[in-house]
């Protein structure tokens, strides 16, 4: 096991050799308030089916900001805000950027989350309890056309999009975007098929497929994509173009517009591998060399078809070079770790749970997380971390140093789909524990299969903690202990965060035997 440890550290050492003359992104950005010394958090203020069964979700917001701010959050991901195709779409299917809620379009004026004066209203309760808004920007593709046009196109192999397996004939397709109820408010431009690649349905045959439109002036698929499946440009709907002038000039202008609308400090962006990363690049040049963007917050998402940790960050790795220190990246390597450790339970070897990590190689871009929307249970990346090693995963990504953690709605609020209440209930004690104690230098102590610490040594300010993680609920907690050093705090007797009648008492040159605990954490 040792020898494959010391292979896999040298492995990481080798793929991150790109990385070497790249900035780390996250100190450039502002994740929470101006001259604040509290540890920054973002929380994710969504699940996929989310709706409040009394109020819109905009109005769930503004009545929730406080409450998240003494939580200890600092900037809240929401929901893509634009209008979908139809009025429960979510807004990853993209009608209309430009549409916030204000215009009559798709079967209603509110997007699924209310109103544009709604969101506007939430924002400015966000600010007013000092934390940022975060925009999902959906950039890849549009669905809900207006209209059908006839063009040429070829069909490809979904497996290989750079191999053809029909000869160029017409088709039609959902491709022209009028937006009648907006009249040209905000921007004129009209969308028709000069402005995307492919589409994957043809209406006059009745068709599925992908198609790749080759009307004259189109190019292609971009090369500047991931190469899985030969070439993966195309994802879904009607995907955009983004070489063609008139589209870089409509995103880059929404892209400030949209911030300026709603006071957010920048954007998570969605699906990245999909689209052309020259013009993902400019795009967050553009918007942040804007007057006092200069810190403006960018994570990006990049999920990889392989489920092993160490060859999602070997995937991932290119693309962290690619955007020269300009945005962060959500952590999926960890996160399959976190999915991994759920499924094994106990023969899951807890000393390995940050290897082939973007936190452990590069922790100055990584955005950790436990569960998102799209992990949930029937999504397209299910890869839930069920309650075996929830708690768990969450201290890993909310008590060490490094790394800026996400929390996930479905996980601290009721709902429908993944709501779990002692889950709940471990998250918000964990969150305290950030907010109040989770700072200084760090020391590991991963010396055990089924149980590992460590240690926050604190600062002026703070007092620190210390804290053991384990995945066997049959460990002997009279055995099942590790020894740990807490620094200044010698003399002293620690307590528990869970149950204030378990304490440590830490010895004269600061010692203590920290036990695990028969719920996984303590």
């Amino acid at each position: 096991m040792n020898i494959y440890r010391q292979f896999m550290t040298f492995r990481e050492w080798l793929d991150c050799l790109p990385l070497r003359w790249v900035p780390p992104s996250l100190p450039t950005m502002q994740l929470g308030p101006e001259g604040s010394s509290q540890n920054p958090t973002m929380v994710q203020f969504f699940t996929w089916d989310a709706q409040h069964p009394d109020m819109s979700w905009w109005e769930h917001l503004e009545k929730e900001a406080s409450h998240l701010a003494a939580l200890g959050f600092t900037q809240i991901w929401l929901p893509p805000p634009n209008k979908g195709m139809n009025p429960r779409g979510v807004g990853y299917d993209v009608y209309d950027l430009w549409d916030l809620g204000e215009f009559d379009q798709k079967g209603s004026v509110a997007t699924r989350w209310g109103t544009k004066e709604e969101l506007l209203r939430a924002c400015n309760a966000a600010r007013q309890c000092n934390m940022n808004i975060i925009i999902d920007a959906v950039l890849n593709h549009k669905l809900g056309a207006d209209r059908t046009e006839i063009f040429p196109a070829v069909r490809v192999d979904p497996l290989n999009r750079l191999k053809d397996i029909e000869s160029e004939r017409h088709v039609k397709g959902w491709t022209v975007f009028d937006f009648p109820g907006r009249l040209g408010k905000y921007s004129a431009m009209r969308w028709n098929s000069n402005h995307f690649t492919g589409l994957d349905w043809d209406d006059l045959t009745q068709t599925n497929g992908i198609f790749r439109i080759s009307s004259e002036g189109h190019e292609g698929w971009s090369k500047w994509v991931d190469t899985e499946n030969g070439n993966y440009d195309y994802l879904l709907g009607i995907d955009i173009d983004h070489r063609h002038p008139e589209v870089r000039n409509d995103l880059f202008s929404w892209g400030s517009w949209v911030l300026e609308t709603t006071g957010a400090c920048g954007f998570r962006l969605d699906a990245i591998k999909h689209m052309d990363r020259r013009f993902l690049l400019e795009f967050i040049k553009r918007v942040r060399n804007e007057p006092g963007r200069k810190q403006m917050f960018a994570v990006s998402e990049y999920w990889s078809a392989k489920l092993l940790s160490e060859i999602s960050l070997r995937l991932l790795i290119p693309y962290v070079a690619a955007f020269q220190g300009q945005t962060s990246f959500f952590d999926v390597p960890l996160h399959e770790n976190f999915h991994q450790a759920s499924k094994a339970g106990a023969s899951y070897d807890l000393r390995t749970i940050l290897d082939s990590s973007l936190v452990k190689v590069r922790p100055g871009d990584a955005v950790t997380f436990v569960d998102n929307h799209d992990t949930q249970v029937g999504q397209s990346l299910e890869s839930w971390v069920d309650t075996n090693f929830k708690a768990q995963a969450y201290a890993l990504i909310l008590l060490r140093c490094h790394g800026y953690p996400c929390v996930f709605y479905g996980d601290l609020y009721p709902n429908d789909e993944c709501y779990d209440e002692a889950t709940s209930q471990t998250l918000k004690q964990l969150l305290h524990a950030r907010k109040t104690f989770a700072y200084g230098p760090m020391v590991d102590y991963f010396e055990h299969r089924n149980y590992i610490g460590f240690v926050r040594m604190g600062d002026s300010d703070h007092a620190g903690c210390a804290v053991v993680l384990s995945n066997d609920p049959t460990l002997d907690l009279n055995t099942s202990k590790i020894r740990m050093n807490v620094g200044s705090h010698h003399g002293t007797t620690f307590r528990s965060l869970f149950d204030g009648s378990r304490t440590i008492v830490i010895d004269r040159d600061g010692w203590g035997m920290f036990h695990s605990s028969v719920t996984g954490i303590e």
